[in-house]
């Protein structure tokens, strides 16, 4: 966590809020794990172990674990992915119903309305509004984002095929996006741009559509393993190109970091190069907070080719800062930890120092304050 900060990196927390444990690891089970704790809420279906999201034991624990991890670590966020009810299992080639009988028969006896699938679903739903609610009350500033499949339901928008989380996950992420119950919505949208079936520009369109909230969309990719696909590197930097296109898309997230890392098929060279040729801020979430940083007090001292910089921002509760130097017509950009307060800025290699440098402060709600600007040999007011 504190490497990431001192990167002017975000960490966000990710949990699995259901799904227990491997039916058949082979290590013993902890004294600890809710298994034991808690088998009450535990359920066997498939190769795992489940918590049951009708219970609503479970939603109390899987809640305190993660506001647990809220309360005792500087986290920025808290991440879940598409993991909700499990991916329905078939035996005689007939899918089996989760082992809810019990819950369901108790909400039956008290009067409820709803269908099973409809319940399942509410339960889920209420799951997902009181983390968030339990993160704001704890502190506003923490993220809350999930990445859903990236299809509601199917023929949504007209056209598009494939898997139903809404009736299968039991996940109705369209309402969780309608009620701003997150702060950042990212559906996994893993399919290339010619699979029409599953248009990665017709879906990210159609989600943005269902932004009304007006919540952080950022654009769930996949950045190796495509059918089809004979230039991986140029498939990925056209789906951001269509991302920053997108009006209300405001990035992406890259799954998964191994190809990255590896540079497979050249996909990490093409985005240095392209359309990550620099940093970038997180982008605001004003709902949680829209009041401006200070502009900081800076101060400047040149010596021979070497200019000293020292700034603060009086008003304190700064989380990151920007410095942005322009030499000739060339601007770079550093997103600094809000620790650091001073800096030295070389010729570089006998090159000229840089004629303007602007500093302005970040708060954790992502809001950019006004900057402090030296110009060589004098600071402007």
């Amino acid at each position: 966590m504190e490497e990431a900060h001192k990167r002017g990196l975000e960490l966000h927390a990710w949990f699995n809020p259901y799904r227990a444990r491997f039916r058949n690891l082979k290590t013993p089970v902890s004294s600890s794990h809710v298994s034991v704790t808690h088998p009450g809420l535990v359920r066997t279906y498939g190769k795992f172990l489940w918590l049951d999201p009708t219970e609503p034991g479970t939603r109390d624990y899987s809640l305190s674990v993660i506001m647990d991890v809220v309360r005792r670590y500087d986290i920025d966020g808290v991440h879940f992915d598409d993991y909700f009810y499990p991916t329905p299992e078939k035996e005689g080639g007939r899918e089996l119903e989760f082992p809810d009988d019990a819950s369901w028969g108790r909400y039956q006896k008290t009067g409820g309305k709803l269908s099973r699938h409809d319940w399942r679903r509410e339960n889920v739903n209420l799951f997902v509004r009181a983390v968030y609610e339990g993160i704001k009350r704890e502190k506003p500033w923490v993220k809350f984002g999930i990445s859903p499949f990236g299809i509601w339901q199917p023929n949504h928008p007209k056209g598009i095929t494939g898997f139903d989380a809404y009736d299968k996950l039991y996940c109705d992420s369209r309402k969780w996006l309608a009620n701003g119950w997150l702060d950042y919505f990212a559906p996994q949208l893993y399919w290339p741009v010619a699979d029409k079936p599953h248009s990665f520009p017709v879906l990210l369109k159609w989600w943005a559509e269902q932004n009304t909230q007006h919540r952080l969309l950022i654009a769930g990719m996949k950045v190796n393993g495509w059918k089809g696909i004979d230039n991986e590197a140029r498939e990925t930097t056209n789906e951001i190109t269509l991302t920053r296109r997108q009006i209300g898309a405001l990035g992406e997230i890259l799954w998964h970091s191994k190809p990255l890392l590896d540079n497979h098929a050249g996909v990490a060279d093409a985005l240095r190069k392209g359309a990550y040729g620099g940093p970038a801020l997180v982008p605001a979430c004003t709902w949680l907070g829209n009041a401006l940083p200070a502009r900081p007090v800076l101060t400047a001292r040149e010596s021979g080719r070497e200019i000293k910089l020292n700034w603060k921002e009086e008003s304190g509760g700064v989380w990151q800062w920007v410095v942005r130097k322009k030499t000739g017509s060339r601007w770079t950009t550093e997103i600094l930890p809000g620790a650091q307060t001073k800096e030295v800025v070389p010729d570089g290699a006998g090159s000229a120092p840089p004629e303007i440098i602007a500093v302005s402060a970040v708060n954790r709600c992502g809001n950019v304050g006004e900057a402090a600007v030296f110009n060589t040999g004098h600071l402007e007011k």
